[in-house]
């Protein structure tokens, strides 16, 4: 059971076998029916809302939209929803919408290409690093060591687990979204972020080898137990335990 990215350094290649990605990347082409290609207006993107008043399919050639699409949207309005609860109409709200806006779009790009972008994971982590030169989560040398920590944590698992069987463990992405999560959350939340992610990532790949999903050496993406550790340690102050 291997936890890693579809690509090593984090970023998918085009046609041409090369990691420029200019031509097709997440700015750009705006958002388009992979069916019949056909560029998507402004009234076809509101999100939840066009799904309905669509019913369910492409205006152009009839396709059917997939339910993951509105129920992504609809994810990020009750978080958006749930934040605002938590935090109030804070800084602290509005930097955590930046942050739960951006797991949640690495999280579903992951579980469909096992890829963590380097053009969402490496900003998050300066943006990390600048909100909390502020002090908005936790001070900035925590949140420095937390990037830091955070990356060489994974980095070191890879290799010692590379040069025990000669597989690749996990991606580079995954050291960049838990550098990224220890730029946003201090190095001392780190522990708990590992140890529950690989807790729920163990389960998880158990249960799907016991239902004969995948075998032992099909890769499974890790960002998305990351990823529901990270929220966790965001929104549940008694998860961190070095504080204590």
């Amino acid at each position: 059971m291997l936890y890693q990215d579809h690509e090593i350094g984090g970023e998918p290649k085009n046609s041409k076998g090369t990691g420029d990605t200019n031509v097709f990347n997440l700015a750009f082409p705006g958002s388009f029916c992979p069916n019949c290609r056909k560029s998507l207006r402004w009234i076809e993107n509101i999100p939840v809302f066009s799904y309905i008043f669509l019913k369910g399919r492409c205006r152009g050639c009839s396709a059917s939209i997939g339910l993951k699409y509105p129920l992504i949207e609809l994810l990020t309005g009750l978080s958006t929803l749930l934040l605002i609860l938590y935090f109030g109409f804070t800084l602290k709200f509005l930097t955590s919408c930046i942050l739960i806006y951006a797991l949640i779009v690495l999280c579903f790009i992951d579980l469909d290409y096992c890829l963590l972008p380097d053009a969402l994971t490496i900003p998050l982590i300066w943006l990390g690093l600048l909100f909390n030169s502020f002090a908005i989560y936790v001070n900035l040398q925590d949140a420095v060591y937390g990037a830091i920590v955070g990356y060489l944590i994974l980095w070191a698992i890879f290799w010692i687990f590379k040069l025990m069987t000669g597989k690749n463990g996990f991606g580079y992405g995954d050291f960049k979204l838990l550098s990224a999560l220890g730029a946003w959350l201090g190095w001392t939340n780190l522990p708990m972020i590992v140890f529950f992610s690989t807790l729920i990532g163990s389960v998880v790949g158990i249960a799907l080898l016991l239902f004969k999903k995948i075998n032992s050496e099909t890769p499974i993406p890790f960002g998305p137990y990351l990823i529901i550790a990270g929220i966790a340690a965001l929104l549940l102050p008694q998860f961190d335990l070095l504080k204590y």
